[in-house]
């Protein structure tokens, strides 16, 4: 283990922004570095892009022993934007041990998961129970724009039985989870218009609606009196029955004392599995500076998460009828869309998942893994679906309740991190045999 940790250290020190144009050579970086991480355990490993100036990925593979499953594991090495340093408790691309944790951005998004790939070659040694392919990506946290294009181009070097998409969480510091559903999104600008140009507050307040009091006013129709989404025809559905108590809700979430939890529904089912509606981002005048004016356009960012059975045309039909509906005082409207993802159901059965459950079991003394769902979207994960529908898929990760990925002081909880290394090397020895070195020969009708 010490020597894994110094190895994603080293990875979590290059700056391998995606969003950001000026460090596309620390994006190069790190990709380098994980295929020669992967070649050190003998993976023949190579980098590729869909097309030239396209985001690097690396891809590769270790063969197992004649007969056994292909294993293809997956993960990122690229991260989100530290934005303010100042927010961080250490540098955050310093790496930084404080008490179990491991700080620095991509210590556990998703740098982890590409230590933990390699981690359990090492645990592994010489004795490969499964050939094992690698598909780690680079432009992940940029909605994988390429990643359609390398999955065709290279789907021969890339097909396998199992996919292990290392890049999720679990339900709890000690409490190992499959997840096995994911929330859609939908994102749109919505734009309102009310006056050809500015004009005195003084001179027509009163008379002519200002753009932001427009635009306030329609957002304030997207959510009924307890905060559920009033948009009419969204999906949404049942949950696991996991108990989530209000005060570890309070504490994991952020939430500042006194602020009321909305929606209705469990917990779990209103994080999982029901649709939410938040704005991300407004465009309007900023308080330092404003003038006695009547601002003539107004824009805010809408993010419409969606509920597993949903579909993302569903939820832009239904958000613009809502919106034209309710546009006040004839304001002129205009919806663009920015992006959409489509939920995710995996059918947690079958062999794979079998021997998956018994790995992490194994792997956390005994403790029974959480079928979890999570109200993120990981969007290529049905690009995976249509690329290989025979494979199994797994999602796995290293985050916990308190990681922090995407924010400030981003961490790894270590024991955890340990824990998943043991699981994924134990899940290859289920998928290839029961002793490393002495695979099984697959029945052709057990998989996935």
């Amino acid at each position: 283990m010490p020597g894994l940790i110094a190895d994603l250290e080293a990875l979590v020190r290059i700056q391998s922004v995606s969003a950001d144009p000026q460090r596309l050579a620390e994006v190069e970086k790190s990709a380098r570095l994980t295929a020669g991480l992967l070649a050190t355990e003998g993976v023949d490993a190579e980098i590729v892009r869909a097309r030239d100036g396209a985001p690097p990925a690396v891809i590769g593979e270790r063969k197992g022993p004649d007969g056994a499953p292909v294993v293809l594991l997956y993960a990122h090495h690229d991260v989100q934007p530290e934005n303010d340093p100042a927010d961080w408790d250490s540098p955050p691309f310093e790496p930084a041990v404080r008490g179990e944790r491991l700080y620095g951005r991509g210590a556990a998004d998703d740098k982890a998961g590409i230590a933990v790939h390699v981690g359990a070659l090492r645990a592994l040694g010489g004795n490969l129970p499964a050939t094992v392919r690698f598909f780690i990506e680079g432009e992940e946290e940029v909605s994988s724009a390429t990643l359609p294009d390398l999955l065709r181009q290279y789907r021969d070097r890339l097909a396998a039985d199992v996919i292990v998409i290392a890049d999720a969480g679990n339900w709890d510091i000690g409490v190992p989870s499959l997840t096995t559903s994911l929330r859609g999104l939908v994102r749109v600008d919505v734009e309102v218009r009310t006056l050809t140009h500015a004009v005195h507050s003084g001179m027509w307040g009163g008379l002519v609606p200002d753009a932001i009091m427009t635009l306030t006013r329609l957002l304030a129709t997207l959510w009924a009196d307890d905060g559920s989404p009033a948009v009419a025809g969204l999906a949404a559905g049942p949950a696991a029955a996991v108990d989530y108590p209000e005060q570890r809700l309070r504490a994991e979430s952020g939430a500042a004392r006194g602020t009321a939890f909305i929606g209705a529904g469990t917990a779990v089912e209103r994080l999982w599995a029901r649709p939410a509606i938040t704005v991300t981002g407004l465009d309007a005048p900023r308080t330092a500076g404003a003038s006695n004016t009547l601002v003539p356009a107004a824009r805010a960012r809408v993010t419409v998460r969606l509920a597993p059975g949903d579909t993302s045309a569903n939820a832009l039909a239904r958000l613009q009828e809502h919106l034209d509906k309710h546009v006040p005082w004839g304001a002129q409207l205009t919806v663009t869309v920015v992006d959409a993802a489509e939920p995710t159901v995996l059918p947690a059965a079958g062999p794979a998942y079998a021997a998956a459950r018994a790995a992490l079991a194994e792997a956390w003394d005994g403790a029974t893994p959480v079928d979890m769902g999570t109200g993120g979207s990981i969007p290529f994960i049905a690009e995976f679906q249509q690329a290989f529908p025979a494979a199994s898929i797994l999602v796995t990760g290293v985050e916990d309740p308190d990681t922090r990925a995407h924010g400030p002081n981003e961490g790894l909880h270590l024991p955890e991190f340990e824990r998943a290394v043991h699981a994924e090397a134990l899940l290859l020895r289920h998928l290839g045999g029961n002793h490393a070195g002495q695979p099984r020969t697959p029945d052709p009708g057990s998989w996935p």
